[in-house]
């Protein structure tokens, strides 16, 4: 019998929240995407703002180019809206404090949006479910902590409930709705439960998490609680729980409440949950529950190492909840059933086959955007669409955005690159230079100050698909991690060690300099700054370093003091007479942003360098690689004037940042010609703060033949 292929999903669109706000409206206030929905014929997905106050409406009848259709004020923070028919029912916070929550579920014509009814729910509601046959809702009325009240202990009154609504011909049952109790459960708060999500499954009984209560309860049809149960502890080991710029995975955690967040049902007897946790470290994973409360799987450790070893681990939240898995989705693609699970803070999706429950298969990891909050599949129409609530534009980074994603048995695109099969467990990410080895394939890559703590050396593998990190190596002094580095560029010595460009930063007591490693990572030697070129100093400086006979050559970022403007150095070091010298090297005519240089390699008769500009999306407008003749490469005396080079567009890399269908990334910072000619692009992804996270690592191809 042929194998039968496997379903992948590959991005193919993302739509900025931004676009559903009206002509004239101020598009730099801060918006979100958080919990999303779809119509019933896949046409159409609903997100809810709460920074805007509005539910965002996007027609996605072609899914490679969404559509905006507006956003809808709702007069209060919008929770969560499911769809019935031609009506989309939304959870609407009115509260004024913690201690007196409000809510209503309000009713709007999907077409033409107009508010049609509203149901006073008597609290603050937060996950809104729709059954199968559209017959009715449910609403978790949390009545939320507030967490700065006694580092948010429980309990912290009201209490919550389930609202439960029957919908007819559209119609909500207002004055027919039930409160189910849910006080007097739980082990932990049994006067306080705060129900965090809901779900509904074909036979109209509904599961509920308290999140909070680390708790989970199943009611019946009827609307009475047929069971309940604690959603249990975990031990985990080989993880991080040091916020401290460092990539350790060599702590444990005992006895940690799973405290699950999203549930979803996967078949009448089974539903899994997101297990966000709470802030002593968090539990880091999901679990199957048979609805008797057995566990039948539970993760553990393994989808935290997964998103490590895709270079999406967020360091930051170490001491909190790791990669923080928030959302869950179940539906079932080209007959096989899949788990879709959300790691908020890691910004990825793990895709799992579930056809065997106790044993859940990770097929995929999808890069969902930053700060994935909702996701939603439509297995009619082979999409998956993520609500992605950070937005970053007041920083200049990415806006919050929803991504779609298509079902289809074409290879994966993501990740580019991974230490998966690496014989020991490989944290990486934040690669900001990149190098040549001997062989055909074989990269170096280093990072830059994101890990501080314990600056590293990556090997890559290249001809591998995606491509893999086989080691990394630490860089020490006196055999300790290195402090005050921020690696960004790399070059191979000859003799088996390296050198090294650190940017420096002196108000943040970084030094400028270049250091020579060996093959182990031990710095052998320091060459600091000459005063001719740390009297002019600006923040950004050298990133990147390539190694010309018995000559360094360091690209400049910016302009420092005494450049001209348009004009950045590229600076020269001779190991043999320890003489300084530079070149001037003009940039392309600066736009919205700042231009400046990210790396240097040389390979032949050229010096690469790779020019841009820190724009992210639609408003990046220079990413490109560049060559420089090394006939132009003849350094002046520091404070002499320097001669200007020619330079040669080589390949515009925007495209290349495009093919994966999300926005364009800013930090195109590593370039490499291996040993067979081979062109090497890889982007820093910040070390997966204040970013999506994402690495993208591509070929431009053959080098030597356009020589």
């Amino acid at each position: 019998m042929p194998a039968v292929a496997q379903t992948t999903f590959n991005r193919l669109a993302v739509f900025a929240t931004p676009d559903n706000m009206a002509e004239g409206e101020d598009r730099s206030r801060p918006t979100s995407a958080e919990i999303i929905s779809a119509s019933e014929d896949g046409n159409t997905v609903v997100y809810s703002d709460s920074p805007l106050g509005v539910l965002g409406f996007v027609d996605i009848t072609d899914p490679a180019a969404p559509v905006p259709l507006g956003n809808v004020a709702m007069d209060g923070e919008p929770t969560t809206a499911v769809i019935i028919g031609n009506r989309v029912f939304v959870g609407v916070d009115t509260s004024t404090s913690f201690t007196e929550p409000s809510g209503q579920l309000r009713v709007l014509d999907l077409e033409s949006h107009e508010v049609l009814a509203s149901c006073d729910l008597g609290g603050q509601p937060d996950s809104v479910a729709r059954a199968d046959d559209g017959s009715f809702v449910a609403v978790a009325i949390e009545n939320q902590r507030d967490e700065d009240l006694n580092d948010g202990a429980l309990p912290q009154m009201p209490a919550g409930y389930v609202v439960k609504l029957a919908v007819t011909d559209g119609a909500l049952d207002c004055d027919g709705q039930s409160r189910i109790d849910m006080t007097g459960l739980a082990d932990i708060g049994a006067d306080d439960p705060e129900p965090e999500y809901v779900d509904i499954n074909a036979a109209g009984e509904i599961v509920v998490t308290l999140q909070e209560n680390n708790h989970i309860v199943v009611i019946g049809a009827d609307g009475a609680v047929a069971s309940h149960f604690s959603a249990g502890m975990v031990n985990l080991d080989d993880i991080d729980t040091r916020d401290d710029g460092a990539l350790s995975f060599d702590d444990a955690l005992a006895d940690v409440p799973r405290e699950p967040d999203a549930v979803k049902w996967i078949d009448a007897d089974h539903f899994a949950t997101a297990n966000e946790g709470d802030y002593q470290g968090g539990s880091r994973g999901w679990t199957i529950f048979h609805r008797d409360g057995t566990v039948v799987f539970d993760s553990g450790n393994s989808f935290e190492h997964a998103v490590i070893q895709a270079g999406h681990y967020p360091d930051t939240r170490s001491d909190a909840k790791g990669v923080e898995p928030e959302s869950i989705e179940v539906a079932t693609f080209d007959g096989t059933p899949h788990v879709f699970v959300v790691s908020e803070r890691g910004s990825l999706i793990g895709v799992y086959d579930v056809s065997d429950v106790t044993a859940p298969r990770l097929t995929q990891l999808l890069p969902s955007g930053i700060s994935p909050e909702g996701i939603v599949a439509l297995p009619a129409r082979n999409l998956l669409v993520t609500a992605n609530e950070a937005d970053l534009g007041e920083d200049g980074g990415a806006r919050a955005h929803v991504m779609l994603f298509e079902a289809t048995d074409e290879p994966a695109r993501y990740p580019m690159i991974t230490s998966e099969g690496a014989d020991t467990l490989i944290g990486w990410g934040a690669l900001s230079g990149l190098a040549a080895g001997d062989a055909p394939g074989q990269l170096f890559a280093v990072s830059d100050s994101a890990y501080g703590a314990q600056p590293s050396i990556y090997t890559i593998d290249a001809t591998q698909t995606p491509a893999r990190i086989t080691a990394r190596t630490v860089v020490t002094r006196n055999g300790d991690p290195a402090q005050k580095l921020d690696l960004e560029g790399i070059a191979p010595d000859g003799q088996g060690g390296f050198w090294l460009a650190s940017e420096g930063r002196s108000d943040h007591l970084i030094p400028h300099a270049i250091y020579h490693v060996d093959a182990q990572g031990e710095i052998q030697g320091e060459i600091g700054l000459p005063v001719e070129l740390l009297a002019h100093e600006v923040r950004y400086g050298f990133e990147g370093i390539a190694l010309q006979g018995d000559r360094l050559w360091m690209a400049v970022q910016r302009e420092w003091g005494d450049d001209p403007a348009g004009q950045v150095k590229l600076v020269s070091y001779d190991l043999q007479t320890e003489e300084w010298g530079a070149v001037a090297y003009p940039l392309e005519p600066a736009g919205e942003g700042w231009m400046g240089l990210s790396e240097i390699a040389i390979d032949g008769d050229w010096a690469y360098v790779i020019e841009r500009d820190n724009l992210i999306g639609a408003a990046a407008a220079v990413k490109a690689l560049f060559r420089v003749p090394l006939s132009d490469l003849d350094p002046a005396k520091l404070g002499d004037t320097l001669p200007v080079v020619t330079k040669e567009k080589v390949r515009d890399l925007i495209p290349d940042l495009q093919a994966q269908n999300g926005y364009v990334v800013d930090k195109v910072e590593g370039f490499a010609i291996d040993a067979a000619g081979t062109g090497w692009v890889v982007t820093d992804n910040d070390g997966v703060d204040d970013s999506s996270g994402e690495t993208l690592f591509w070929s431009t191809g053959d080098m030597r033949a356009a020589q």
